[in-house]
């Protein structure tokens, strides 16, 4: 069968490993969008909450598929990387952006897996708080906590590692690194993760600031 020959090659699970991670990245942009209102005050937020999940079906079925594509793209990496490690390095020549980034590309399962960890906290943590309380209440009250505001602190600074080497290589599995490109991509690597950092990383540090007050 075609689709097994394609899943079992070296190729196929580059390509359904950058997929996957660009689904997650596009599901990661979307998320940050609904988070930013947090910035414009807790009516924003709320009723931006309350739309959501309004439509419990269709939350289940997007939840559902993200939850599928973080199965797939942690496993698959996980397959990939310690496959990579039996490969003797001298066989190869050592890319300079990997080079230059060793650190985040040796530690992307480990990052992941701390990503995933991150998630299963974040959603346990939200999913099953008390239904009569606003979720914007509770959003407050958890990360003005020193102790879980430095758990999403340090959560998204790893979600920032594990997107500066993730970028790239998504990329470079998609064909695109060109001479002629390289510059840009080089940038983004940093400038995404950054952006993501500072977005999510500034909710936390509103609240316990003390900014947030009268969130």
């Amino acid at each position: 069968m075609w689709f097994v020959r394609f899943v079992s090659s070296s190729i196929g699970k580059k390509l359904i490993m950058g997929s996957t991670g660009l689904l997650l990245l596009l599901f990661l942009c979307s998320h940050a969008a609904g988070n930013a209102t947090i910035y414009m005050g807790s009516e924003v937020f709320q009723s931006y909450a309350d739309e959501l999940h309004s439509h419990p079906l269709i939350v289940l079925v997007f939840s559902t598929i993200v939850l599928f594509l973080f199965i797939i793209h942690i496993a698959l990496g996980l397959y990939l990387f310690f496959e990579n490690r039996l490969v003797t390095p001298s066989r190869y020549a050592v890319d300079k952006k990997q080079a230059r980034n060793a650190f985040a590309a040796n530690t992307m399962p480990y990052t992941g897996l701390l990503i995933l960890l991150f998630v299963l906290v974040h959603v346990f943590g939200f999913t099953f708080s008390p239904r009569e309380i606003p979720i914007s209440v509770t959003v407050k009250s958890t990360l003005s906590g020193i102790f879980h505001g430095m758990f999403y602190l340090i959560s998204f600074a790893i979600l920032a590692i594990h997107l500066s080497h993730g970028f790239w290589s998504m990329l470079q599995t998609f064909g695109l690194n060109h001479p002629r490109y390289n510059t840009l991509i080089a940038r983004l690597t940093y400038i995404i993760p950054a952006f993501f950092l500072l977005l999510f990383g500034g909710i936390p540090l509103y609240f316990m600031s003390g900014a947030g007050a009268s969130f």
